[in-house]
């Protein structure tokens, strides 16, 4: 910005420059000015002092004119820069020009004002942290400033709320007594015609408290005037005492600390958590105490879950609720159809008349606890028992007495029953079911009849149920059973009365109980039916009498059925028409032919073996179940070097017939052409290994190739048992080049 010029007339002219800023004092206007001298008077001086001087061409600034700034001329104007407070006074410009041929001075006179700006001012507490009551001085620092200087003052809270302090604007405030309120930040501002500047801002921290505990129970539930919570609630307590510095808390249950810190949390309460809880609130720096009690009650509903029950009454039915224990009581009301009754504490027995009630009608108890967000209810619904009473009979302590008993299930409430004989004489008490009544056990008891009558609110007439004693009636299904060799057999027992019930047997041929693990045998039984089937059966083991045995406390009964088992019929005779050894000697051909009657269901083959010393063996199976049409089978697995004997049977089922003939096996005829078809090299080969063969089988066979002995021959076909002589026989090998 231009520097503002000045003209300085012959009068006195007043100025302000602001300290450090730039200022042109211009001289009075005047044609092209010769010389033009400035001079300054400070205050309280009368003499002037030159500070500089020009012609026009040169400038000349006296060195002790510094003191007001830096000097400078710029045509006839001062200009003084980083104005100095020793600039404050009266300049004089004297300016020598010529006009008309003469010489004229002008001058211009001006008094020059330096305004100092406020520096920045300081907050200043006579106290950084009074305690609350005693007195406090705030002061507004600042360090220069031309005045008049007016100050302001802005409080911010804590939490960072302004205010202006109103009618607030001397240099100190004076807070007597200083309060919690006074607290947080404080800044002042300073100002005069030049500027205006704030101080950065200083905390007072007025030190109070702690003031008496505020004690808060979420959820918030009061009763005569006690806190209380339910069981399992989660509790939180929380506790306030304002207080700087901030109080510290301790939480005391009962007298005993469990916590420290202004939040206590009951994450599951319990009944030990009942009682008083105490909080203490600490000032650290002042060591002062406030405390605050509660009284916390648990309340907790009743263990489990109410119980309801119904019984018969006169024309009515009670009912009866009870639900014991909790804190406080839980209350109890019976709702029906009809209405509701009075409500009560614990226990609750209501009476209502069961005319008209009609079957499936519900009952409610309704039970309410403070500590349940919602009621417990225990229904009962009022229904007949099954149709009709059922009677049985049981047997005990090993037949001394007869148990009659009588079953009535369902129903709400349980129906009663009474047990009467013949005569309607009662038979003991009513009782709910079953209802048992033990008789001593005689044989006069036979035939004797027995009634169990029931009563329940909901029924009319009466239902009854009757039983007869009596001993036991069997027949039997067959009184003569007869079954093949290996068949199954079915013995049947028709159980046609008996009460109590009776036990049933099957005695065997040898007069002892069946026993149901034993092989061969089953029991069954099927409602009256008492079956005992026989597996497997054996004409020697198994063909006798049996019996059917029932007995009672009562009396017995018993039956026989006659089991016969019969072999299969004989089948027919077996004759065996070929057998040859295959070339090897260790397997055998063998072909049967059959003569004479009989069915026949398959054939068995038995062999057997004689070794040189020890004589001949024992007969064993060869083979078996071959069907009845084949007439031949092959049979490996023989030694060479054991002469064995075979024979067949034919089999019709388990039934063997008789044994065929024994034989033993023969060489096959031998066959000499295909030998000669061949090379005479070829047929030297057969000779040779025909002649081995030979001297082989001789070594094996001493005793049938003596060294001495006639020669016979062998009639294929012809039986051949162990104890025979051997035959001798000997072989030529003839081989044809």
């Amino acid at each position: 910005q231009p520097l503002p010029t000045l003209s300085a007339p012959s009068r006195e002219v007043p100025i302000k420059g602001v300290q450090g800023d730039s200022l042109e004092l211009a001289c009075a206007p005047v044609p092209t000015p010769l010389v033009v001298f400035w001079s300054f008077t400070p205050p309280g001086s009368l003499a002037p002092q030159p500070i500089a001087v020009t012609n026009g061409a040169e400038v000349k600034v006296e060195p002790g004119a510094l003191t007001l700034g830096t000097l400078s001329l710029r045509n006839s104007s001062l200009v003084l820069e980083g104005l100095h407070t020793a600039a404050q006074g009266r300049f004089l410009c004297q300016a020598l020009y010529s006009a008309g041929g003469e010489l004229h001075t002008a001058y211009s006179y001006i008094i020059l004002s330096v305004l100092v700006p406020v520096s920045k001012p300081q907050v200043r507490l006579s106290s950084p942290s009074p305690v609350e009551g005693e007195s406090l001085v705030v002061a507004c620092v600042i360090r220069e400033g031309t005045g008049p200087v007016s100050f302001a003052w802005q409080h911010q809270g804590p939490q960072g709320s302004r205010g202006a302090l109103i009618e607030r604007t001397e240099q100190l405030l004076h807070l007597e007594p200083v309060n919690r309120t006074h607290t947080g930040w404080y800044i002042c501002s300073a100002q005069n015609e030049v500027n205006r500047l704030n101080s950065e801002g200083v905390y007072l921290d007025v030190i109070y408290g702690p003031d008496e505990p505020v004690i808060r129970v979420e959820p918030l539930s009061i009763s005569e005037d006690r806190y209380w919570a339910s069981e399992r609630e989660e509790v939180t307590l929380s506790c306030l005492a304002p207080s700087n510095p901030p109080s510290r808390y301790v939480w005391l249950h009962d007298h005993t600390q469990v916590h420290s810190g202004p939040t206590y949390v009951i994450a599951c309460a319990r009944q030990a958590h009942a009682g008083h809880y105490t909080c203490l609130a600490h000032n650290s720096h002042l060591d002062t105490h406030t405390q605050a009690t509660i009284q916390l009650t648990i309340f907790y509903p009743p263990q489990g879950q109410p119980t309801c029950a119904v019984f018969p009454g006169a024309g009515a039915v009670v009912l009866h609720c009870s639900w014991p224990g909790g804190l406080p009581e839980a209350q109890l009301q019976w709702e029906g159809p009809e209405g509701t009754s009075p409500s009560a504490p614990t226990n609750l027995t209501w009476t209502h008349p069961s005319t008209q009630l009609p079957n499936g009608s519900i009952f409610t108890c309704i039970t309410q606890h403070p500590a349940l967000a919602r009621p417990v209810l225990c229904r009962i619904t009022l229904w007949e028992p099954s149709s009709t009473p059922i009677c049985s009979t049981k047997v005990t302590a090993e037949d001394q007495f007869i148990m009659l008993s009588c079953e009535w299930p369902g129903g709400q409430p349980s129906g009663s029953l009474t047990w009467y004989n013949k005569e309607e004489q009662l038979l003991g008490s009513s009782r709910s079911s079953p209802a048992i009544q033990l008789l001593k056990a005689h044989e006069g008891l036979a035939g004797k009849e027995f009634t169990c009558r029931g009563t329940h609110p909901l029924r009319n007439p009466d239902p009854e149920c009757r039983l007869q004693l009596e001993a036991p009636r069997l027949v039997v299904d067959q009184p003569h059973v007869s079954v093949l060799e290996g068949r199954e057999a079915l013995l049947g027992c028709l159980l046609q009365g008996g009460s109590p019930p009776p036990q049933l047997h099957w005695l065997c041929p040898q007069q002892r109980p069946v026993d149901p693990n034993t092989p061969h045998y089953t029991l069954q039984q099927s409602g009256s039916w008492f079956s005992l089937i026989l597996h497997d059966a054996d004409p020697a083991r198994h063909s006798g009498i049996y019996h059917c045995f029932a007995w009672n406390a009562l009396g017995n009964a018993s039956h026989s059925v006659l089991l016969e088992v019969q072999r299969y019929p004989a089948p027919p005779n077996v004759t065996i028409s070929s057998l040859t050894y295959g070339r090897q000697r260790s397997e055998v051909r063998l072909q049967w032919a059959t003569k004479g009657p009989g069915n026949l269901t398959g054939f068995m083959v038995q062999r057997r073996a004689s070794s040189p010393g020890s004589g001949a063996g024992v007969w064993e199976r060869a083979a078996g179940d071959i069907e009845p049409e084949s007439r031949g089978r092959r049979l490996g697995g023989l030694d060479p070097g054991i002469l064995y004997s075979f024979r067949v049977l034919a089999l019709n089922h388990r039934t063997a017939g008789h044994p065929s003939e024994v034989k033993t096996p023969v060489d096959p005829p031998f066959n000499a052409y295909p030998a000669v078809l061949g090379a005479a090299g070829t047929g030297m080969v057969v000779a040779t290994v025909a002649s081995l063969l030979v001297f082989q089988y001789a070594v094996r066979h001493p005793e049938t190739f003596p060294r001495e002995a006639p020669i016979s021959t062998i009639t294929p076909g012809s039986p051949l048992e162990p104890n025979d002589t051997p035959v001798n026989v000997t072989i030529t090998v003839t081989a044809t080049p």
